[in-house]
């Protein structure tokens, strides 16, 4: 999955160029809040050239799609026609919604036949999607991920889109995901203010505390921050090895738990500590 995904607008030339050398794990083309209305068009053609221009080492390449209905299936046929790895679908609101774009996806595979099965993200962004979100998220083997929308959340719940209002909302996005097995994105903040490196690695770490497995920015700026943060450092990484040797030569001899540096180990701290090997096997070389 994505540590850090950045958003770049589908019909912006100069940005598309550059995107591919930014090191994000995903390039999100966004045909919706970036676009105006009288350009959707063209940034729809445009995904032709922009989804290959995007594609850099070990970059996948994502297509926010727009809302009402009668946008969105024409926006998942020219991605899917264009090679994209994924649909981020914003404003995901039902079930119902997320098999209809599944569909979608599934007829324009067999027009187009790209070489992998294209993906599906969520962004829910309403207070009864929040509600329902478990089902949402559950409703199609094509989702893979999910994260709440701040700031139309926000204005659903006539809130200002700050880290208070936002956190239980967004707490129950990912705990939907996390229910249904699919990764959870997002940050309960803004890094809205790209100068501010400091708050910006608190609320990754805070984020990562919670299980979050990564985030999107639209500055390119917040990527390497975003890698850094959601990837396990070298000490974690070996005191994860180090709990889990000693449980298993503790299990060997009979025993269920054990003390290492004065803390009880047993399966479920060890389980966790598995669980972050396997993410640093995505992404710590």
């Amino acid at each position: 999955m994505y540590r850090s995904m950045l958003y770049v607008p589908a019909t912006n030339e100069r940005f598309i160029a550059k995107a591919k050398e930014r090191g994000a794990d995903a390039i999100i083309l966004d045909l919706e809040d970036s676009i105006p209305v009288t350009e959707k068009p063209n940034a729809r053609a445009a995904l032709g050239h922009a989804v290959p221009a995007c594609r850099g080492t070990g970059s996948n390449v994502l297509v926010r799609v727009n809302r009402p209905i009668r946008w969105s299936i024409p926006d998942v046929e020219a991605a899917v026609a264009a090679g994209a790895d994924a649909i981020l679908l914003p404003k995901a609101e039902s079930a119902e919604h997320v098999r209809l774009i599944a569909e979608a996806i599934e007829s324009a595979e067999a027009e187009f036949k790209p070489a992998n099965m294209v993906k599906l993200l969520l962004i829910i962004e309403d207070p009864a999607a929040v509600m329902d979100a478990r089902a949402i998220i559950s409703a199609h083997p094509r989702v893979v991920a999910a994260m709440a929308g701040g700031e139309d959340l926000a204005t659903a719940l006539e809130a200002e889109p700050i880290a208070e209002t936002l956190r239980l909302p967004k707490q129950l996005v990912h705990m939907a995901a996390k229910a249904t097995g699919r990764f959870s994105l997002g940050l309960f903040g803004t890094v809205a203010d790209h100068s501010d490196k400091d708050g910006i690695r608190s609320l990754i770490a805070e984020a990562r505390r919670h299980g979050f497995d990564g985030a999107s920015c639209i500055h390119p700026s917040v990527v390497s921050l975003l890698n850094e943060g959601f990837s396990p450092s070298p000490d974690e990484i070996a005191q994860a090895r180090r709990v889990v040797k000693a449980l298993e030569d503790a299990e060997a001899q009979g025993l269920g738990a054990i003390a290492l540096d004065g803390r009880m180990i047993d399966k479920p701290v060890a389980d966790r500590a598995r669980l972050l090997l396997a993410r640093a096997g995505r992404w710590v070389q």
